[in-house]
């Protein structure tokens, strides 16, 4: 009998177990230290990951040409995770409406305009909080001219500072201010068909499971992690329980191990050192890369306004916003979406696209950003003259705006898509919102090998009742002939281009035989 040959190790030394055998070559670094200090730094460089708080914090201050070198190379980070997954070129926006569900907040930020007291509510003739009915109101117009979001903007918990606000969630018959959000969500969902995107500041997590189901995402902007900012008398967030850099890492943290995609970011020039912004980005990347769950990040640029504590600062300079975004790509790496809002820059949008940027955000056809008011969105007729940028299709043929040589057009093109580079396997509720925007199946809209098309089944019967609800019906597959079990999905899940049972049921692996 043939057996596997083995050498003997010698008299007085033991073999060593397979698997564990002597590296052929050793480090030059004798001491243990250095081997670990160089095997950290090649594994931070082999991650994209090669600059600490120190270096970028140097390169956030950069400026004229080596701004440009800087923004050259976060271009071209940015180029090659694109091209990654199937989009190169592809400069995207979310058409959105915006609800500002309440006006009330118990925090006191110094630059914010869009919180008010209840005695002005009261004067302009408005309610503590809107009604049902104005909300779907706003939802249904936003439906009709095309917006496939709904972004729930409000105030942290304003019943814990104001007791109007407490009086009217109880004559409605709400426990607290999230009920009110749940409950609205649901309706907007159900109603108009729009994905409901939440803003309701800091959450607990038991607040994130309780709206989890009824929101395929929700965010909270980290800001910043400059603690001195929320701690010392005068500073831009003293008197915000909310605004606790910590509390709101945890937010983002425990939304993360929730499975919940969360878009997030930074508000740059309210008084933070290079060295704090550095260190903000720092602790988005970690955050990021422990659980997956930040879809997006935010570089925003400060912006001075009227009758606030901070009208007198100065606003953030461009070439200071071109910088953070260049930097935060070069930290974030080229699978991050980047975004930096439209209207708070003045027609530079060519420079926020060199520097990095691969998205621009939530952009509304009918209601304004009622953060930044003073700031209107520009509609597609005042962008600057020239031939339109040149439209790609996803695999759903929704089309989406490319940035080739200049400045990409959010609301330039009729259609609309959102494409998100990620897997669905890392981006727990990828799937519900990439189907109920383009119907794309549960996959990345956009792949550079898109699979074969999987047999779609076609159901035997069609549900009838609310469009909220589900039913079960028996499917065939027009493929194989064999028969599988689906919940249907509500009437708002499928579009002109699915399948009448909503789904591709993928194969024989994946369906139920009779």
């Amino acid at each position: 009998m043939l057996g596997r040959m083995t050498t003997s190790a010698p008299a007085g030394k033991r073999e060593r177990p397979p698997g564990r055998e002597r590296p052929r070559e050793r480090s030059r670094c004798r001491s243990r230290a250095h081997r670990q200090q160089h095997a950290a730094r090649a594994q931070a460089c082999a991650g994209g990951g090669g600059l600490d708080v120190a270096e970028a914090a140097v390169l956030l201050q950069a400026r004229g040409g080596d701004l440009e070198d800087l923004a050259a190379s976060a271009a071209r980070v940015r180029d090659a995770g694109l091209e990654a997954v199937g989009r190169a070129g592809v400069v995207t926006y979310s058409r959105k409406v915006f609800i500002p569900l309440t006006r009330l907040c118990r925090d006191k930020c110094h630059y914010c305009t869009f919180v008010t007291v209840p005695g002005k509510l009261r004067r302009a003739g408005h309610g503590m909080f809107l009604s049902p009915d104005e909300v779907l109101d706003i939802a249904r117009r936003g439906a009709e001219t095309g917006c496939k979001e709904a972004l729930f903007t409000l105030g942290d918990r304003p019943e814990e500072r104001w007791p109007e606000a407490r009086e009217w969630l109880e004559a409605e018959g709400y426990d607290d201010t999230l009920a009110y959000v749940r409950a609205m969500a649901i309706r907007v969902l159900e109603e108009t068909g729009l994905l409901p995107h939440l803003n309701p500041g800091v959450m607990s997590w038991t607040d994130l499971q309780r709206l989890k189901p009824v929101a395929p995402s929700m965010g909270m902007m980290l800001e910043t992690t400059a603690t001195r900012l929320w701690a010392e008398p005068g500073g831009p967030h003293h008197g915000s329980p909310d605004k606790e850099p910590a509390v709101r890492l945890r937010v983002l943290e425990d939304a993360g191990r929730s499975n919940v995609p969360f878009t997030t970011g930074l508000l740059i020039g309210i008084g933070e050192t290079y060295e704090e912004r550095a260190d903000a980005l720092f602790a988005l990347r970690k955050t990021a890369r422990a659980y997956h769950g930040i879809q997006e990040v935010i570089v925003q640029n400060f912006r001075a306004k009227p009758d606030t504590a901070m009208r007198g600062m100065p606003d953030a300079e461009l070439e200071e916003l071109a910088a953070a975004i260049a930097v935060a790509r070069h930290i974030l790496g080229p699978g991050a979406r980047i975004q930096a809002p439209p209207n708070l820059v003045d027609a530079e949008y060519a420079l926020l696209i060199g520097a990095g940027i691969d998205d621009w955000g939530g952009v509304s056809p009918l209601t304004p950003d009622h953060v930044n008011p003073e700031r209107p969105w520009r509609s597609s007729t005042s962008w600057p003259p020239g031939p339109p940028p040149p439209v790609s299709s996803c695999a759903n043929g929704s089309p989406s705006t490319r940035s080739s040589s200049g400045a990409a057009s959010p609301g330039s093109t009729p259609g609309w898509s959102r494409t998100y580079g990620r897997s669905p396997t890392r981006r727990p509720g990828w799937r519900a919102r990439a189907c109920a925007r383009g119907g794309c199946r549960g996959r990345s809209p956009t792949r550079a090998s898109p699979r074969p098309a999987a047999p779609t089944c076609t159901a035997a019967s069609t549900p009838t009742g609310a469009p909220s609800t589900a039913a079960t019906t028996s499917t065939r597959c027009t493929a194989t002939g064999t028969r599988c079990a689906r919940p249907q999905p509500p009437a708002w899940w499928r579009s002109a281009s699915t399948p009448t049972c909503g789904r591709r049921c993928g194969g024989p692996r994946t369906i139920r035989r009779s």
